[in-house]
């Protein structure tokens, strides 16, 4: 493997989708090569790493040790290869590129409306690939390459990964107005009393409005979980329901719908919007230009 001029490179495109996918005929549909063609290549890399690489574990290969430890430095090396290779500047006009991005359907309801117009209008050869994930599957799809740029709350991104603040949000209550027997919403123990709803991919995971119950000593009764920021405010009709979300994902008229938004009755901290990226994308034109394109959208709010 020293002998780099013994190597053929192609090889290792196919170790990044192999390693990526973990499945054979999906790296194989990710490079546009037939499964045997993959297939011959894992035969091949094995050879040249003395090492199985993956091995099959049910419907799906698993990395060995030698290959996760290969991982993160082959996404990094391939990417600086491509940065190489990769014209000196981006025109949007003309050039074809997909984009992948993650995001909730917050981020989507926020950012898409936006994002969908201008790459019609300015970069029109240019496909959108949008896919939805927890927070902590986005940060670990950015840093295995698997998506260009991720969107959301991101409270622990340590320097991993590079991030953009693209605004700040707020979170607003809202719960049915004929469950409401107060003009002004909830106080502390009443808000306490009612179950909730939370938007949420996983039951288990933390969030910042239990999170600041909890350091007050509080806690409340979740009676409704769901994926869906966009459909959870209908839940609260008709309900003793109280839902607790940032104030962008709904609509500005609400409140005509027979719901009633209100302060929460604790501090909560702010919603900090944020765009992600791996650092070693920093140098790529088109990627940039999406970045900054994107972050121009707020920062003329």
């Amino acid at each position: 493997m020293n002998n780099l001029a013994g190597v053929d490179l192609n090889l290792l495109t196919v170790l990044e989708a192999l390693l990526a996918e973990r499945h054979v005929s999906r790296a194989a549909l990710r490079l546009n090569k037939s499964q045997p063609a993959v297939s011959h290549a894992l035969a091949r890399l094995r050879l040249l790493l003395n090492d199985p690489l993956l091995t099959r574990q049910g419907g799906s290969l698993k990395p060995t040790a030698r290959a996760l430890q290969i991982q993160p430095h082959l996404g990094e090396a391939l990417d600086r290869m491509r940065d190489l290779l990769a014209p000196a500047g981006f025109d949007p006009s003309s050039e074809r590129r997909t984009f992948r991005l993650a995001m909730s359907d917050y981020g989507a309801a926020v950012l898409l409306p936006r994002l969908v117009p201008l790459l019609r209008t300015e970069a029109p050869h240019c496909d959108l690939l949008v896919t939805q994930a927890s927070r902590e599957a986005m940060a670990a799809q950015i840093l295995d390459g698997e998506i260009d740029l991720a969107f959301g709350v991101f409270p622990d991104l340590g320097e991993r990964l590079a991030h953009d603040l693209l605004f700040e949000d707020r979170y607003i209550c809202l719960a049915d107005a004929a469950a409401l027997s107060a003009n002004d919403g909830l106080d502390l123990a009443s808000y306490l009393a009612r179950p909730h709803a939370l938007v949420a991919l996983r039951a288990d995971v933390e969030n910042e409005i239990d999170r600041t119950l909890a350091i007050l000593g509080h806690k409340r009764r979740i009676c409704l979980t769901l994926p869906h920021w966009g459909m959870a405010p209908r839940l609260t009709a008709g309900t003793d329901i109280v839902l607790t979300v940032a104030r962008s994902i709904l609509p500005p008229a609400i409140e005509a719908d027979g719901l009633r938004l209100f302060d929460p009755p604790f501090a909560l901290p702010a919603v900090p919007f944020t765009q992600i990226w791996h650092p070693r994308r920093r140098g790529d034109p088109a990627h940039q230009w999406l970045r900054q394109r994107i972050a121009g959208f707020f920062r003329a709010d």
